[in-house]
């Protein structure tokens, strides 16, 4: 039996036109995509874990791409993006960590060679159980106008025996960012933070 079952992907497309404020000239596009797999590890205690992460760098690349079609195909397009897991309650939160190089890696590689960290949040949840995934710029993590997050969950996903693995991917900051900081066109690309 192979480690990686896909039961289910998900993807979803926002646009926000405004936060209250005059109309964007350009909307923020935001996407997610999850997909629902079995825990292989669920309900025991299993010392090594890494074969699952190796397994997992696929999935990861076909995220990817899938996120970089739902914002137009385009991957110079992307600008912020971010990861996430929910595992189910069999499991445990070190089975959603394994999501960290195959997710992050995947996009990088996707994108171009992306430079900043890829920020992520996990969680264990039942059923229906919504993230808050984290956003920033995809080659200078302190860049504030990007500092975002997309709430994702996936109805009646995980069950006790599965993850839900997340990657998010933006065209741009913030609509309306006005909060000071290191604009994008500072970005020295040198250590993915500045």
């Amino acid at each position: 039996m192979s480690l990686i079952e896909v039961r289910r992907i998900q993807t979803v497309l926002e646009e926000v036109r405004h936060e209250f404020g005059p109309p964007a000239a350009e909307p923020l596009r935001r996407a997610a995509v999850c997909a629902v797999l079995r825990n292989p590890y669920a309900g025991q205690y299993v010392e090594d874990i890494l074969p699952m992460m190796e397994a997992l760098k696929p999935v990861g690349l076909d995220m990817a791409r899938r996120l970089i079609a739902a914002l137009g195909g385009d991957p110079g397009q992307t600008a912020g993006y971010g990861k996430g897991a929910i595992v189910g309650a069999a499991g445990e939160l070190e089975h959603g960590a394994l999501w960290h190089v195959p997710g992050g890696y995947a996009m990088r590689e996707a994108l171009g060679g992306a430079r900043a960290i890829v920020p992520s949040s996990k969680k264990v949840g039942s059923p229906g159980t919504r993230l808050d995934v984290p956003i920033t710029h995809i080659n200078a993590s302190y860049v504030r106008s990007h500092f975002d997050a997309m709430e994702v969950g996936v109805p009646g996903a995980p069950a006790a025996d599965e993850i839900v693995v997340v990657l998010v991917m933006t065209t741009g900051p913030r609509v309306h960012a006005r909060v000071g900081g290191l604009a994008v066109s500072e970005i020295k690309g040198e250590d993915g933070l500045r």
